[in-house]
């Protein structure tokens, strides 16, 4: 089997949705961080094999959008791509098909992240309003249309909002948050200690843009109105426990505990990676930001749907024959503060490792000074189709700047699945 290295990748400052659809679209995002990486390579776009990029909501007008990503960075007709659909860890989904594709000698290079403008998630008519509308449009005559519009009522107006469908679970009939709650309460997690953790990640995320190392990850981005951002927009480096504690809950308004505060926020934004065959980087005479080594998915119960990277990272940890001790730092996303801590609970029970994870014993919490030392989506957001990706690329990153090592990035996937990458870099300037 080939080896897979990262050579190179950046992402876009996220930018927090707020009351109208954000100024780029998903491929805007994506070809904005792109195009500098491959500004960097000594060689040209059109010698990528393979394009792939994880999106969950792409417009009407971008299908297939790592397509349009391609031909909008110039790699040429020739250059096939595909977009992949893991709902939350569809980035991280991305890399580990770029990873396997050169690990099986069908690749040498390819480009893979992902993107996602949630502001822009469509609006759209209910099921009464389209069939309204086709008996309108099937009208062949006056008559026929004037006893169709007579049918019309303002209830056929009710808009339909595909976002949050996209974080409600169909079977279950549970939002995302929903979830968190029910994690929350299966291990006993205060309100307290999930402010606490977002907060947290909050002052991580800050001395990290202030100490300049997220630097060389984000690339600034420009819109058309000579507007530019350096730093993800959710970022609150004026909150505090006070102005967290004054949040009501958000899922369940009588007895919740899970809050705007505590909880990701809704995203636009891209992250993209070049991943290489050793032949390539030999050929190219390319720089190692990192190495792929593994990658592990896991299902689970759709309404605990938070606790899929405690089944992932277990099952990656056991077929590599390593311990929570021997990572050097992870990178879990911040979904929500009770479903971080919710994964960390699972690690460290006997009774869940005994029951759900089939090991003698708990693999033990990860050092929290080690879980995310630099912020998470609670603090820069989670763009669905992006944040598998940004947590590889950060991770590292991180790695890296710490003198090398292994490290695990991991996700929770609404629908109930948890994904997770096992990662090593050695130590350089990053």
């Amino acid at each position: 089997m080939n080896r897979v290295f990262i050579v190179d990748g950046a992402r876009t400052p996220f930018l927090k949705a707020r009351t109208e659809p954000g100024p780029f679209s998903a491929s805007d995002l994506a070809v904005a961080c792109a195009r500098p990486v491959l500004a960097r390579q000594p060689f040209p776009a059109s010698q990528i094999d393979e394009v792939i990029v994880g999106c969950v909501i792409p417009a009407a007008d971008e299908a297939n959008i790592a397509r349009l990503i391609a031909l909008r960075l110039g790699c040429g007709k020739r250059v096939p791509a595909h977009t992949v659909q893991r709902n939350c860890a569809s980035g991280l989904q991305s890399v580990a098909s770029a990873a396997e594709r050169i690990l099986l000698g069908r690749a040498h290079i390819v480009l893979a992240g992902g993107t996602e403008a949630m502001s822009r998630a469509p609006i759209q008519w209910n099921n009464a309003m389209s069939g309204w509308l086709g008996k309108m449009l099937r009208a062949r005559n006056p008559l026929d249309r004037l006893v169709a519009l007579a049918r019309f009522r303002p209830s056929l107006l009710k808009p339909v909002y595909a976002l949050l469908l996209g974080l409600t679970d169909p079977l279950v009939k549970l939002s995302m948050g929903q979830t968190a709650e029910i994690v929350a309460h299966r291990f006993g997690i205060t309100r307290e200690s999930q402010d606490v953790y977002a907060l947290n990640s909050h002052k991580r995320l800050a001395a990290a843009f202030d100490a300049g190392v997220m630097n060389v990850e984000v690339e600034t981005l420009y819109d058309t109105k000579e507007n530019f951002f350096t730093e993800d927009t959710g970022l609150r480096r004026d909150t505090d426990l006070e102005q967290l504690g004054k949040l009501r809950p958000v899922f369940d308004r009588k007895y919740g505990q899970v809050t705007s505060g505590n909880s990701s926020q809704v995203t636009d934004g891209a992250a993209m990676l070049l991943l290489a065959s050793e032949e390539a980087v030999k050929k190219h005479g390319l720089s190692v930001l990192g190495e792929w080594m593994d990658h592990e998915w896991a299902g689970v119960d759709p309404s605990q749907m938070g606790l899929g990277p405690a089944h992932a990272v277990a099952q990656l940890l056991a077929r590599q024959k390593m311990k929570m001790r021997d990572l050097q730092q992870m990178e879990l996303n911040e979904a929500f503060a009770a479903q971080v801590l919710g994964c960390q609970a699972a690690w460290d029970s006997a009774q869940y490792a005994r029951e759900k994870l089939g090991l003698d014993k708990p693999l033990g919490a990860m050092d929290p000074e080690r879980l995310n030392p630099e912020g998470g989506a609670i603090a820069n957001g989670h763009p669905v189709g992006a944040s598998g990706a940004r947590i590889v690329l950060h991770l590292l990153h991180a790695l890296r700047r710490q003198g090398g090592g292994q490290g695990i990035a991991t996700l929770c996937i609404g629908g109930g699945q948890g994904g997770a990458m096992l990662l090593r870099a050695e130590g350089g300037k990053s």
